[in-house]
């Protein structure tokens, strides 16, 4: 598996090739954003550590560059802690998001559960709440009809409570499966993971009908 890590930090960034490839991780780096685009159109990784506030070109800028042609997880790892760095750059495509500083076997643990590839069988249930189809096999999802871009994170969070549709899926049944272990803290990732499902698939998005939050407990797809 190859990772490309983009960060202007060269302490950084060698601390992550000396862990990565400790992991038996290919790693290439990129000292700013400009030339993380290049890299990653030369080498096609299998995940992306991306800072956001490198020179030449802002993270967030990368990150729909690379969404304009990869669906290659990207996990940025910033020090910046507002709620609306985070949001802008989910929004853009990333997904997930680490802050500076950061654990290393947690942020190992998310990386393990992004590059996880699963093979849907065949057979899998279509499951439809309003305008929205969600297909499991083809993981495929649609809403009146036209494709819905979803990030990894966003299909595999989607996947979970389709699977388990009108059933309570606890907060703590999510982080294991989308980032493979109980211990990641739950810091608001989940909360605005499920707010960008419903930008892209609830009728009125501050009223959802459809992917309900259970308060202190979990969520529910509740379908037509």
């Amino acid at each position: 598996m190859r990772i490309l890590v983009a960060d202007d930090d060269p302490q950084l960034v060698r601390a992550l090739r000396i862990t990565l490839a400790a992991h038996g991780y290919e790693v290439v780096s990129a000292p700013d954003g400009a030339t993380a685009v290049t890299l990653a159109a030369q080498s096609h990784p299998d995940l992306v550590l991306l800072d956001l506030g490198m020179p030449h070109l802002d993270g967030v800028r990368v990150i729909e560059a690379l969404r304009g042609w990869t669906a290659a997880p990207i996990i940025v790892v910033s020090g910046r802690t507002g709620s609306a760095d985070k949001v802008e750059a989910l929004d853009a495509g990333a997904d997930d998001y680490v802050t500076k500083p950061f654990q290393v076997d947690e942020l190992l643990a998310r990386l393990r559960a992004l590059l996880r590839r699963t093979s849907a069988p065949g057979g899998e249930p279509v499951v439809r709440f309003g305008d929205v189809t969600v297909d499991l096999a083809a993981k495929l999802v649609t809403r009146g009809g036209a494709p819905v871009r979803l990030t990894p994170t966003e299909w595999r969070m989607l996947e979970f409570l389709a699977r388990n549709p009108g059933a309570l899926v606890t907060r703590q049944t999510l982080l294991k499966d989308i980032w493979g272990t109980e211990q990641v803290a739950d810091t608001g990732y989940l909360r605005l993971y499920v707010s960008q499902l419903r930008k892209k698939l609830e009728p009125d998005p501050a009223t959802p009908r459809h992917l309900l939050t259970e308060a202190g407990m979990g969520y529910r797809l509740v379908v037509d």
